[in-house]
């Protein structure tokens, strides 16, 4: 079995808190605007703007927040699949934005991603056997017979057939395709893995079955995900702690159940408040933004959610607020809590 080969299974599908797997300190990545006849910078875009979060080793890390405000940026910077502008990311105690060349590509068995569109992240004119064995030819598995072999096992550890080895991507649905992408991601046996909106390009019969493969792999192989999300149920589901991102900032971290249940931040509270409630009959607190969501390109003064903020005051304007812990594992970056 691959569960044998690769680690023992976790009971009852809990999460292993051993230890910190992942560290990211004051991580920034900044895009820069170029124009007139020399191309020069004339502005940045603030994509990822001093970051910090962590996962512990067997957990799952909720990164959520409106469409541009960095999730996925950050996810692609923590993998280096995107240089980092500064900041600093440990994986293991290592710093991986220190490594280049062979140092980094062995480092990257480590630590792996799903991609949000299973149609995009397939390569069409490759076989179901090329696109999950590749990894393995890549680094170093050279028999034949051998690589066959692991691919075989990893597509059944994730539902699908060995019929479908010759198959190729255009063959099968979104969700077998996404499928095809997690067996993959999986095939070098990661610790990490960041997935980036896995199931958001999915039919809703579909995206249920793909979170409970996601975490039925969690389990069997004490995986650890960084997910990257808007839908705040799939959240729910799947996390252990949340992290809230606004305009390239974490504005909030807690455990899952503090954060569904007392949110500190107004933008959180707006975010919980947009969750379409299934029973017509109950009531509900309203909560709405006003404005629309400012440009990276030009952010506001001091605190970026000020201007659509209910609560907001001169503070707000002029400060940045930094990041508190208003109780145990639960942080804030609000000057309503000071």
């Amino acid at each position: 079995m691959l569960a044998l080969r690769w680690g023992q299974e976790r009971e009852k599908g809990g999460p292993i808190l051993s230890q910190t797997l992942l560290q990211v300190q004051n991580l920034k990545k900044y895009f820069p605007v170029r124009g007139g006849i020399l191309n020069r910078t004339r502005n940045l875009i603030k994509a990822v703007d001093d970051v910090t979060f962590s996962i512990a080793e067997g957990e799952t890390l909720g990164l959520v927040g409106e469409s541009g405000c960095g999730k996925s940026t950050a996810g692609r910077v923590v993998l280096r699949l995107l240089p980092a502008t500064s900041g600093s990311v440990l994986f293991r105690g290592r710093e991986i934005l220190a490594l280049e060349g062979e140092e980094l590509r062995r480092a990257r068995q480590g630590f792996q991603m799903i991609f949000q569109d299973p149609y995009a992240s397939l390569d069409p004119r490759m076989t179901v056997r090329e696109i999950v064995g590749e990894p393995l030819r890549a680094y170093g598995i050279r028999g034949a017979s051998e690589r066959e072999a692991r691919v075989v096992e990893i597509l059944d550890a994730v539902g699908l057939d060995a019929s479908y080895l010759r198959r190729y991507p255009f063959e099968f649905s979104g969700g077998q395709r996404q499928r095809i992408g997690i067996a993959r991601t999986l095939i070098l046996r990661p610790s990490l893995i960041v997935a980036d909106e896995p199931v958001s390009a999915l039919d809703v019969s579909v995206q249920a079955q793909v979170i409970n493969l996601l975490m039925e792999m969690r389990a069997r192989f004490g995986l650890t995900y960084l997910f990257i999300a808007h839908d705040l149920s799939v959240v729910r589901h799947i996390s252990d702690r949340v992290a809230v991102m606004y305009l390239g900032r974490i504005v909030e971290t807690g455990r899952k159940d503090d954060f569904f249940e007392r949110p500190l931040h107004p933008y959180a509270h707006a975010l919980l408040a947009s969750v379409p409630e299934p029973d017509p009959f109950r009531a509900r607190t309203r909560f709405t933004l006003s404005g629309d969501v400012p440009s990276p390109l030009d952010p506001p003064r001091g605190c970026a959610f000020h201007p659509r903020c209910p609560k907001s005051t001169k503070d707000c304007e002029e400060r940045i607020p930094a990041l508190k812990e208003i109780d145990e594992g639960h942080s804030v970056a609000c000057h309503l809590y000071v």
